[in-house]
Parts: C-alpha cells; structure tokens; sequence
C-alpha cells in the first residue's frame, strides 16, 4: 500500500486503504475540502479507517504541514455522490485536497496563513502537472451542494486565484433591485438555470425555482459571491455569475 509521494512538498505519506482504480482516463478537477472535525489528528485517522470508507489524496495541516494518502494515479474517495458539468463520478476525475479545519460546525473560524499558503503551493503544483484548468478547481459544496457546504464562505479563493489556482472575479457590488427566489416560476428562472448549468452546476432547467436551485444558488454565493448566504438569486448574485462566464477560457 506504501507509495512515492506525488509532490515534493509532501512531509510524509500515510498511505490509506480507502482507495480504489480510477474509472476512465480523464483527471481534470481539483476539489478542496474541509475535514469539519475538531482535531486535525483525529480527521487524519479517520481517512485512513477502512470502516470510515473516506480518504482523500492529500491532507493539509493547520500549520501548513501535508501528508499524502492516496497516490494520485488512484481514485480516492472524497466527493461522493455530486456532479460538475455532467460528469457524475468526481472522484474517478479529481483529485481531492482535505484541510484540517473544524468547519461549520466548530464555528466557522479563519483559515491560518501558514496553512493557505502551504495550499496554495500544493495546489498550484498539481493544477500545473496535471494541466488542470482554473475553472475546475473547485469546492467540495460546488459539486454536491444540496449535502455539503465545505470549504466554506470564508475560505479565501481569491487569495488562491491570485496565486494562480481557481477561477475568481471580482464579485459585483450588492446592490437593491430585483431578484429571484423560492418559488418563482418562468423564463428568467429559465435564463438564471441555464447560466448555472452553463458553468457547471447540476441544475436542471426547469422554469422552477425550487429547492434544488436554492442550494445551487447557494453553493454559488459560498464560493463566489460571499457577502451574503442565502440562496436568493440577487442582482449581485447573477452578475458575478455572468461575468464568471465571460472571463472563462474557451
């Protein structure tokens, strides 16, 4: 099961045995998560529990100290159910990249420099070896966003965009006007659907703004658009997206 780390930022490598062969040639994602458990040592053990049935590839102490687990020519099992841009299987096609942070659940506090900047470097690392496009770095909640809301809000991808690693624009001004909600109906609920859908989402165009489309909003608003969380599809929601899609390379 022992392995030769992928990166030469690696400390050590603590092979896992939650791991399995990838399906199909194509590995263009990188998903980042948060572990969400109070102790980073005790994430890091569960990773490697096989009744756990969860790993990752790589696992980035609060202290900028990383450790691989899974090789990554092999599938590791991080996303879960979720879908990005029709692809179904994330995992066979990403790599996933855990930070030690309590999460939501711990309060949500910052991420430390130290461990940003080791993330920035592991990150930018592997999107340029495996030739991965900014567009397809992405968050645990972008893939599957009606389960997870991980790396959270305050994770700081404009920080990593300007390190070179994600996709970032300048998020547009809140601002009053008209917006799209819970339960709305008709062609600009339609518009709004198809622009999701457009970048990546798992989001239907159906003319209904349901609770599929809340969750959808919201994952967006998590990574993109943070100053408010609240799945309302408002001016400065679907201008960011609009102008996320221009600056997008072809």
């Amino acid at each position: 099961m022992s392995f030769t780390a992928d990166s030469a930022l690696v400390q050590a490598v603590l092979a896992s045995p939650n791991r399995g062969a990838r399906v199909g040639d194509a590995l263009d994602m990188l998903i980042l998560h948060y572990t969400g458990m109070p102790t980073a040592q005790g994430a890091l053990e569960r990773l490697r529990d096989p009744a756990a049935e969860v790993s990752a590839h790589y696992f980035v102490f609060e202290d900028g100290r990383i450790v691989q687990m899974v090789a990554e020519a092999d599938r590791a099992w991080h996303a879960g159910a979720g879908a990005w841009a029709g692809a179904r299987d994330i995992n066979s096609r990403s790599i996933g990249i855990e930070i030690a942070h309590p999460g939501h659940a711990g309060g949500l506090p910052p991420y430390p420099e130290a461990q940003i900047e080791a993330l920035a470097r592991l990150a930018g690392d592997i999107v340029v070896r495996r030739a991965i496009p900014a567009h397809r770095v992405l968050a645990h909640s972008d893939v599957a966003p009606a389960r997870k809301e991980d790396p959270g809000e305050n994770f700081p991808w404009e920080r990593l965009a300007r390190d070179g690693v994600g996709h970032w624009v300048a998020p547009a001004a809140m601002r009053d006007g008209r917006f799209l909600a819970m339960g709305d109906t008709g062609q600009p609920v339609e518009a709004l659907q198809a622009m999701l859908a457009l970048y990546g989402y798992d989001q239907p165009v159906t003319g209904h703004f349901d609770e599929t489309m809340r969750a959808v909003v919201t994952a967006f608003q998590r990574h993109f658009r943070p100053a408010r969380i609240d799945g309302v599809a408002d001016a400065s929601t679907i201008t960011t997206l609009r102008d996320l899609i221009a600056a997008r390379p072809a």
